[in-house]
């Protein structure tokens, strides 16, 4: 296997605990909206129901993305170039990541991800497919600038963060995150990105609430991962799963709704909610070219190519690495 020694840099207390996760979730459920940011979702057990929510009958954007990556192939070889090391912003997809790999020829694979289990597997995986690539694991928080390994340090880099994963966040800490991106990757490196589109509200809902349950539980997971890691004793069936459509800000939200009035403790600290009261836990932003553009470019990206799917339902957008600049 040509999977190497992956490279731990989350920041673990003396009891094991991401303090990160932690602080998060203390912050979080203390403010008047309670609120849980969605990186923390995905432990060993959210990342495996994430992977099947994007086979279930409702959720399109898997589907849609996947479809580019089939039929856009040459494009992306003959605009990304070959042998550049592939950084990818969360663990790869079985189906996705082996469909750029295998158009552009990469000198290597960095995968990034805050899940060490899911990471490792799925860099054994992606290595298992590709004998001869280099595959370097790095397990960390990668909303913050990485150190990547030594050995792809002086070749160009490409950046693959596919999913629509930007569309969790609010404008701000998206664009934190490409500007952080954009310090982890260099002045010569591109970014492929994906990003849901604004389409029709009843086909956006269901993708987030879909009939199997299987979004639910992934979010329901949330809860049994803080009474788990953070010696929590959340009811958690005292709550549900819900999925609303906000259009002023153009955005599908997740959140947990007590069913009843509970009390509970999470890391030695007491906590109450009412009910009907929610926890808020993802943003799922969707995108016109415009605001997709904007984003980028507010995060030091400059747009190069944009792809959607035959029903225009999802984007993939390459980016080029902008350079700082005086001009307004």
């Amino acid at each position: 296997m040509n999977t190497k020694t992956d490279i731990r840099l989350v920041d673990l207390d003396e009891d094991g605990v991401d303090r990160a996760f932690r602080a998060d979730v203390l912050t979080g459920l203390k403010s008047d909206q309670k609120a849980i940011p969605a990186r923390w979702f995905y432990d060993e057990r959210g990342s495996q129901l994430f992977e099947d929510i994007t086979k279930v009958e409702e959720y399109y954007p898997t589907r849609a993305e996947t479809e580019i990556l089939r039929e856009r192939g040459d494009e992306f070889a003959k605009l990304i170039g070959p042998g550049r090391a592939v950084v990818e912003f969360g663990s790869g997809s079985s189906v996705k990541t082996p469909l750029l790999l295998s158009a552009i020829e990469p000198g290597s694979y960095v995968p990034l991800d805050i899940s060490g289990e899911f990471l490792r597997a799925a860099a054994a995986d992606l290595s298992a497919k590709f004998p001869g690539l280099p595959v370097y694991p790095v397990e960390a928080d990668f909303t913050k600038p990485v150190e990547l390994p030594a050995e792809v340090s002086d070749a160009p880099k490409l950046g693959f963060f596919p999913g629509s994963t930007i569309g969790n966040m609010v404008a701000r800490t998206a664009t934190d995150l490409l500007r952080n991106m954009r310090e982890t990757l260099g002045d010569e490196a591109l970014l492929l990105i994906g990003m849901d589109l604004i389409k029709d509200e009843a086909m956006l809902k269901s993708a987030y609430d879909d009939a199997e349950g299987v979004t639910a539980a992934f979010n329901m997971n949330l809860l049994t991962r803080i009474n788990r890691e953070l010696d929590g004793d959340i009811p958690v069936d005292a709550f549900r799963h819900e999925a609303r459509w906000v259009e002023p800000y153009a955005r599908i939200e997740m959140h947990l709704v007590a069913q009843e009035d509970v009390t509970f403790t999470v890391s030695g600290e007491s906590f109450s909610m009412q009910a009907g009261e929610t926890i808020h836990t993802e943003n799922s932003h969707k995108f016109d070219l415009r605001s997709a553009n904007m984003m980028l470019l507010a995060g030091r990206w400059t747009p190069v190519k944009r792809w959607t799917d035959a029903e225009e339902r999802f984007s993939l957008i390459l980016a080029r690495a902008a350079m700082p600049r005086n001009a307004p």
